[in-house]
């Protein structure tokens, strides 16, 4: 499955590799060189947190490079009414009864905890395209689903403020 991305999600994300290639693998290559000359490596814990370290970053780099040759690149244009990637939408949620804030976002930014979903999600494939005014059902599985109305809609460009998701 490919990851739907746009050209500034692959921007921020080779600009990470970057980051972690030159900064991040000097840094715990000389970590791990330092420690292992504290002497013993079986008992030493320091060597063992270094290469754990390094490890990790060489895990990230491979991760994003991974991604990016395997993203399917979108576009986050839409039109000045329509709900499209960065736009920040409030829902009714019929059901509950409650109102709630919402910013569209792609694959690698999505973090519910703050009010970013995913144009992937159920709620964001469902909401996508539409209109203030518009009730949208959005279907959780075959025989699941609610209704939400789009109470307001503000187009936002993509900023880069929006961190990439990290594994």
């Amino acid at each position: 499955m490919f990851d739907k991305l746009t050209e500034n999600d692959i921007k921020k994300m080779q600009e990470e590799i970057d980051y972690r290639k030159l900064v991040v693998r000097k840094e715990a290559l000389e970590a791990v060189k330092e420690a292992r000359a504290h002497g013993d490596l079986s008992e030493n814990f320091e060597y063992h947190a270094a290469k754990k370290d390094k490890n990790q970053n060489e895990s990230r780099i491979r991760y994003l490079e991974k991604m990016i040759k395997t993203a399917q690149i979108i576009s986050d244009e839409s039109k000045d009414d329509e709900i499209g990637l960065y736009n920040t939408v409030d829902l009714y949620f019929e059901d509950e009864d409650e109102e709630e804030t919402y910013k569209l976002v792609t694959t690698v930014r999505g973090n519910s905890m703050k009010g970013l979903i995913t144009s992937e999600s159920p709620l964001g494939k469902a909401i996508m395209g539409h209109r203030v005014g518009d009730r949208v059902y959005v279907r959780v599985n075959e025989k699941t689903g609610y209704y939400v109305v789009v109470k307001r809609l503000e187009n936002t460009k993509d900023d880069g403020s929006d961190k990439l998701r990290s594994y």
